[in-house]
């Protein structure tokens, strides 16, 4: 959808801080917030109804708040939806059940302990298809010009523009239907655009290479 989230080239938001503090976490909520997102694996959402309920975060909310403030909400309301919490135990800060068997509490883990077991648990969203790809290295291609309502991977800034065929990753999850809830793969391909393009002849003479599933492209008329 066309949220505040798709930033890419719109003027008016001043320069990229390129000095901001690496820290990984500035606050220890930071810390936690990021520990709970590893740890929480909600059945029926998937990273792309995840991203999805990010994007309508309010515009103010998504500038203002602090990066991890925002995976909180959206955390909090993918866990309402899928029943796990209520409003009531978010804001008490603690669980009202009373009827349920949680078992021995979880060890504390290490980060580099929590890194190797979340790779090890990672799923795989490619797989093999019948269809061949559509396009081949090389090959001119043009993008979709519309968006819809629902989540995409194909940014606004880059809609409506010529780009060539940088690379071929096989098929992998197509993410506007996954954020649906339904898994089907598309080939995907890694498409270079020339900044002018995308940008005008005022933009530096750069190169932007953007990973976009078949369905986003066309061939171009001439």
């Amino acid at each position: 959808m066309d949220g505040i989230h798709d930033l890419g080239g719109k003027q008016g938001h001043g320069p990229i801080d390129t000095d901001e503090d690496e820290t990984a976490f500035h606050t220890e909520w930071e810390g936690r917030e990021w520990g709970l997102a590893q740890c929480a694996r909600t059945p029926g959402i998937t990273i792309d109804w995840w991203r999805h309920c990010r994007e309508l975060i309010l515009p103010q909310d998504y500038l203002e708040r602090p990066y991890f403030d925002s995976w909180a909400q959206t955390d909090f309301s993918t866990y309402i939806e899928s029943g796990w919490i209520s409003i009531d135990e978010i804001i008490a800060g603690k669980s009202q059940a009373t009827d349920r068997d949680y078992g021995e509490a979880a060890q504390a883990m290490s980060l580099q302990q929590v890194l190797d077991e979340d790779h090890d648990l990672a799923s795989r969203f490619d797989a093999e298809i019948d269809c061949p790809p559509a396009y081949e290295v090389g090959q001119s291609v043009i993008t979709r010009v519309h968006g819809h309502g629902g989540h995409t991977r194909l940014p606004q800034y880059a809609r409506g523009h010529r780009g060539i065929i940088h690379a071929h990753h096989g098929a992998h999850v197509f993410p506007d239907l996954s954020a649906k809830g339904e898994e089907t793969h598309q080939h995907l391909y890694s498409v270079m655009f020339s900044a002018v393009e995308l940008w005008g002849e005022s933009a530096a003479n750069d190169k932007v290479y953007l990973d976009l599933w078949e369905s986003y492209l066309s061939k171009p008329e001439s």
